[in-house]
């Protein structure tokens, strides 16, 4: 009933930026649930990098704190997540997440050289 499709990753040099989009479709009820971003490094576990309530307020992983805003666009149903001063620490896949629906999106590769 709910998609999720992540766009905006590529290969960026450290100091970089980058935006991602997250378009939800299908029976979601977007404007009401809380949407998170996450990441998955080489190797490592998925890790939330960052989340946004119905309501607008925002929570950060301390690591990208600073660097990384998300933000919603009710109308669109789509979730974005700007992405500033990239480092290659933050290389990994980012997958967008509906947790009130269980529901994720297929990812899309974010990658930092130095």
């Amino acid at each position: 009933q709910v998609q999720l499709v992540e766009s905006g990753g590529g290969l960026v040099q450290a100091g970089g930026s980058l935006k991602l989009s997250c378009a939800a479709s299908g029976k979601i009820i977007f404007s009401t649930k809380t949407m998170r971003w996450y990441r998955q490094a080489p190797g490592k576990q998925r890790e939330l990098v960052a989340d946004i309530s119905s309501s607008g307020i925002t929570d950060y992983a301390d690591s990208v704190k600073g660097r990384f805003t998300i933000s919603r666009d009710n109308a669109k149903n789509t979730i974005y997540l700007q992405m500033n001063n990239l480092k290659p620490e933050d290389t990994g896949v980012y997958y967008c997440a509906a947790p009130a629906y269980r529901s994720w999106g297929q990812g899309t590769q974010v990658t930092v050289s130095s």
